[in-house]
């Protein structure tokens, strides 16, 4: 938790302030915005510098049959002797075809690395907006906070970038109505394509911390998560489904395993929660009992 023990004197000299009025609340939000702001646009900035760079070794690369998951996946075909999991050709072409079109996904796709490589900072001022209206109990149960979220994030950003694109990408291109029909798709399409994959699994990778704060306020519990554990495989399944097009089930259960895997680690988190909880209301029956 290097980030948090990094700021952690700062943040409690500044929860042992007086209280704000309702217009200090909102000036102290304004600039943690502003900050959170600042830190995206200096790293857009310093990734539109190095676009070109970016554009060949990261956001074109899934586009290659020599990407790291073709591969991957070809090794794997050898083992279980199932020839369909080798991607050896990507039937499409991208072009531009508006005058602006690959300046303004320049401008876009930089925009998008800043988001991502400015998060935990961004994240990091926004937490420290939230975490002096906590109870004492309810900061040392979120200690680590921005350590966990961030580690979440970057997982699930890893996992839609070199598992779910390019199972997305491989299954749009190479499938056809007619053989006659070439695939050119639009630098724009594609972009959206990647990003938006990329992105929601980044969102999606926040599902425990999600539990926690249901758990907190009392909407879930460890023994509700563990009674429908069975729906929710089901709706994990279907999810996979979705986000995978392939319809071969080794693609699906690849993106199904860590979603089955995160249900799992929130059900531990509720139960922390819980055991936490418990442990609260006996000191104070005790304590209640004493007087």
């Amino acid at each position: 938790m290097p980030l948090d023990q990094e700021f952690e004197n700062e943040e409690e000299e500044g929860s042992e302030g007086t209280e704000m009025s309702f217009i200090g609340h909102l000036e102290e939000l304004r600039w943690h915005v502003i900050r959170a702001g600042g830190s995206i646009l200096v790293f857009a900035i310093l990734a539109f510098v190095y676009i070109k760079e970016i554009y060949q070794y990261v956001i074109i690369a899934p586009a290659k049959p020599d990407f790291w998951t073709y591969r991957m996946l070809c090794l794997l075909a050898e083992k279980v002797q199932y020839e369909d999991l080798c991607i050896k050709a990507l039937n499409f072409k991208l072009q531009a075809i508006g005058m602006g079109d690959q300046f303004t996904m320049s401008m876009t796709s930089s925009v998008i690395a800043g988001l991502v490589f400015a998060f935990p900072y961004a994240f990091w001022e926004i937490w420290r907006f939230i975490k002096p209206g906590l109870k004492p109990s309810e900061r040392r149960q979120a200690r680590g906070a921005v350590f966990y979220v961030t580690m979440l994030f970057f997982s699930g950003i890893f996992f839609g970038y070199y598992i779910v694109t390019p199972l997305a990408i491989n299954f749009l291109a190479n499938f056809t109505l007619d053989p006659t029909i070439i695939n050119e798709f639009s630098i724009s399409s594609y972009i959206s394509l990647v990003s938006t994959l990329t992105l929601a699994c980044g969102i999606a990778f926040q599902l425990p911390i999600v539990v926690f704060v249901l758990a907190k306020v009392g909407v879930l519990t460890p023994a509700f998560m563990r009674e429908y554990r069975k729906h929710s495989m089901i709706v994990i399944l279907i999810i996979a489904a979705v986000i995978t097009p392939s319809p071969d089930i080794y693609s699906q259960v690849i993106v199904a395993i860590p979603l089955f895997v995160l249900y799992e680690v929130s059900i531990l988190v509720a139960g922390r929660v819980e055991r936490e909880k418990l442990r609260e209301e006996k000191a104070l029956a005790n304590r209640t009992g004493d007087l």
